[in-house]
């Protein structure tokens, strides 16, 4: 049973940093170095198609200044350097989310990444990022009913996989992970992973390894899978 879609929350970069006795910051570079072997390396390696990451939350941009601005300098760094490297290694970049919540130059650098690496086949990664799935929903009800009022859509038309089709991700995951320990969505692929299989895993973010991966896949092929 070849598994095509996995999707990550990257929970515990503070806490691990502050394990280690580094500045908290320190964890956000950790886990971003830790992202990029996950998308050049182990997904490649491992046969899967797309990951999802959720890479800053909707209710991140309640946290404090200093770390916004770090987490958006961090960002910048990486993607301007990265861009080319994705490209060279066949791996296509969306952003999903509310991507116009953001300063100008992360817009603009997000839009960049996903034109340069459209036509990329080997791997699809998903960043959400300004992401929020009930913010998903509602947005996808906005367009759904913009329709409607246009009259380019009739509401007996509507069924699940239309309604996907509204929303940022029109992809179902088969597994979900969550590092950092929490045992909850926390607002994440909320009508996506429905029938996803869920793993919650003690380890945080930067300390996930290729073998902690490699387990839950092979825990996925254990599991009966029920819809």
């Amino acid at each position: 049973m070849a598994v095509k879609h996995v999707a990550i929350q990257l929970d515990g970069n503070r806490r691990y940093a502050k394990k280690q006795g580094l500045n908290p910051m320190e964890g956000h570079r950790l886990g971003a170095v830790k992202a990029k072997k996950l998308v050049e390396e182990w997904a490649p390696e491992l046969g899967i198609k797309e990951l999802t990451l959720y890479s800053f939350s909707m209710q991140n941009f309640g946290r404090s200044k200093v770390e916004i601005n770090f987490l958006f300098r961090l960002f910048v760094d990486v993607f301007t350097k990265e861009a080319t490297n994705l490209t060279n290694k066949d791996i296509k970049v969306k952003f999903i989310g509310r991507l116009h919540l953001f300063p100008k130059r992360i817009q603009n650098l997000a839009r960049e990444v996903m034109e340069k690496t459209k036509n990329n086949l080997k791997l699809t990664v998903n960043f959400a990022f300004g992401y929020g799935s009930r913010e998903e929903i509602i947005d996808g009800i906005k367009k759904l009913a913009h329709d409607i009022k246009q009259g380019k859509l009739h509401p007996d038309k509507i069924d699940e996989n239309l309604f996907s089709s509204y929303l940022y991700l029109n992809s179902d995951p088969e597994i979900v992970i969550r590092t950092g320990g929490a045992m909850r969505t926390s607002n994440f692929l909320l009508w996506q992973s429905n029938y996803s299989e869920w793993f919650f895993l003690q380890k945080t973010w930067p300390e996930f390894e290729k073998e902690d991966l490699m387990a839950v896949l092979q825990e996925f092929q254990q599991r009966e899978r029920r819809f």
